[in-house]
């Protein structure tokens, strides 16, 4: 989700949902410690529970990273060794790291010693040549010794020769039976899915089938282009039998945030880029999509345009009902 899930698309998702635990996109550990730490770290005080996400082989480098991101307030730190792009080959860390599960290892040890966080792991089942029924109990079963909090599996291979970082999302077939077998033989491990998981009916169907109960479903594509999903999430996830967010009272929001972000020197579109799936699939979509994308994109473009969107919407879904 690198460049995708910044802080502008936390802030919209967790206003659609009180308890999910949101993560923050890649950020490469070398960045964390000396780059713009403000920009790449910082966040709204309204987006906890939040996991940042670190990607990095170093150990000594990583454990610094941890303590800045610690610092920062994040309530977990998670070390990505499931992300397949060339960016992240390059530089030796992501999913090619599932080879080398004893390195993975020493870089939850170092992290666990630097900060008092949960640190977790997201994994891929395995890479290239290796066999997943092999590969993926050699790096849980190494980040567990080393003191791992949770293992997030992306229940596919990934091919690092041959297919490129999107087909690397469809084309290796999905095996949730494969994460399911790792949680029967590991009952009291943390272990969540990741991977082709569309809607909330998938990953509840996901998660608890086959006589196994996984401990969590992580959504990642299916929750940006389709963010409405996500304000049933608390009463079919966590039994929060509280109603969810009223749509007038989400667009409110949004138009204050906006504001907020314009007057810090930001611009409208970084907002409303996220926001273009939140009525998919509902009467007046396409008019809200419209609006934001045409409207929403000029260096002048305020909060208004939201809420201008959000009027035409009604007013279509109005003209349908009648």
């Amino acid at each position: 989700m690198m460049d995708w899930t910044d802080r502008h698309c936390r802030y919209l998702h967790r206003q659609l949902s009180r308890h999910a635990l949101l993560y923050t996109e890649m950020v490469v550990a070398e960045a964390a410690i000396h780059g713009d730490r403000d920009r790449l770290l910082g966040f709204d005080e309204s987006e906890h529970m939040l996991a940042l996400q670190l990607g990095g082989s170093d150990p000594a480098k990583l454990a610094e990273a941890a303590r800045v991101a610690s610092a920062y307030g994040y309530d977990e730190i998670n070390l990505n060794v499931g992300c397949p792009s060339d960016r992240v080959q390059s530089g030796t860390f992501g999913a090619c790291l599932m080879r080398e599960p004893q390195r993975v290892a020493r870089c939850v040890g170092a992290m666990k010693d630097a900060v008092d966080i949960p640190v977790t792991v997201k994994c891929r089942i395995g890479v290239d040549e290796q066999d997943p029924l092999v590969a993926l109990d050699d790096l849980a079963g190494a980040v567990w010794e080393a003191g791992a909090d949770a293992l997030w599996v992306h229940a596919r291979k990934a091919w690092l020769e041959g297919l490129s970082p999107k087909q690397n999302r469809d084309v290796p077939p999905l095996d949730y039976g494969r994460v399911r077998r790792l949680k029967r033989e590991n009952p009291d491990r943390f272990i969540g899915l990741n991977g082709g998981l569309a809607d909330l009916d998938q990953a509840l169907a996901a998660i608890d089938c086959d006589g196994v109960r996984l401990d969590g479903a992580m959504l990642g594509r299916a929750a940006y282009h389709t963010p409405g999903l996500l304000r049933e999430v608390d009463s079919r996830f966590y039994g929060d039998d509280s109603p969810p967010v009223e749509w007038g009272a989400l667009i409110e929001a949004m138009c204050d945030y906006a504001a907020r972000h314009i007057a810090a020197g930001g611009r409208l579109i970084h907002v409303t880029r996220h926001m273009t799936g939140l009525f998919h699939g509902m009467p007046g979509a396409r008019r809200w999509r419209q609006i934001l994308s045409s409207e929403g994109a000029g260096a002048s473009a305020g909060p208004q345009i939201i809420a201008k969107a959000f009027a035409a919407l009604r007013l279509d879904a109005e003209s349908v009902a009648a």
